[in-house]
């Protein structure tokens, strides 16, 4: 079954809203509050600087997600573009979805002249681990550290 790919528009949030509060319940045993997902996720769509969701198709039914966001590197002098919010339906999973996806985004990042791709994941997550890593992708040699400010939840 053919995979269609395309950006998101801000009609397609409350898929990605359902998307994003499945894949933390899935994956962290996270429940995430659907009213500031959809803040931020109609944030981002309405505007390009915060990021981009890349979705895909399959018979006109959205069945994958995938988040860019951007981070500058002045070592590199070049954009990293940071992977964030896949998800694939359990429908859709092992059909090669994500790897569209990922070959999706990779074609773009190249193609505006980005320096490469980078996601983080949860240390638990081999499935989708080993996902990445035969994408050719390898794990960093950065570990990653957060400061989440509670009482900022809006920005």
């Amino acid at each position: 079954m053919t995979i269609d790919l395309r950006p998101a528009s801000v009609d397609d949030c409350a898929t990605i809203v359902r998307f994003n509060c499945a894949m933390a319940l899935e994956t962290e045993e996270l429940t995430l509050d659907p009213r500031t997902i959809a803040g931020g996720v109609e944030r981002l769509l309405r505007d390009p600087s915060r990021g981009l969701y890349f979705l895909a198709e399959r018979s006109g039914h959205v069945v994958g997600q995938l988040m860019i966001t951007r981070e500058w590197s002045d070592w590199r002098n070049g954009w990293w573009w940071w992977i964030q919010s896949v998800y694939v339906a359990p429908r859709a999973r092992r059909e090669g979805v994500y790897a569209s996806l990922y070959r999706h985004a990779r074609s773009e990042a190249e193609a505006v002249g980005a320096i490469g791709l980078r996601l983080y994941v949860d240390r638990d997550n081999t499935g989708a681990r080993a996902t990445y890593k035969a994408m050719g992708m390898r794990q960093s040699r950065y570990r990653f550290y957060e400061a989440e400010f509670s009482d900022n939840k809006e920005r």
